[in-house]
């Protein structure tokens, strides 16, 4: 009995340090998805069992493309919605999908969505 009260002990343990030091999950902001280049911005999130990811800091008042990546992407998560954009779109499975988001402003996040309302990603622009 006090061998499997220790193991529970550890194996708990694990699993908090590793929340603590690799940051729990995918809902973790990321700028190293997002780049400028020829004065376009850049946000590339990944389509594949959800969307990676899920939140993404972006400038304001600059010209924009989302850049969808999908690799053997079978899932809800290739059914793309974007209501802001009117956008509703399947996504193909392997491919790098650009949509234009104009120039965004700032304070108005850009949400997107699975077909089924299961996993969604958002931009901010500041």
């Amino acid at each position: 009995m006090n061998k499997t009260v220790s193991i529970i002990i550890i194996l708990a343990l694990v699993v908090v340090l590793g929340i603590i030091f690799f940051g729990g999950g995918s809902d973790s902001v990321s700028a190293q998805n997002v780049e400028i280049r020829d004065g376009i911005q850049y946000v590339t999130v990944d389509a594949r069992g959800g969307y990676f990811p899920q939140t993404s800091n972006a400038k304001a008042g600059i010209p924009t493309k989302l850049i969808m990546k999908t690799s053997g992407t079978f899932d809800c998560s290739s059914a793309l919605v974007i209501k802001s954009l009117n956008y509703q779109n399947i996504l193909p499975q392997n491919a790098e999908t650009e949509i234009d988001l104009g120039v965004p402003k700032a304070g108005e996040p850009l949400q997107g969505v699975c077909g089924m309302g299961m996993y969604n990603f958002q931009v901010r622009f500041n």
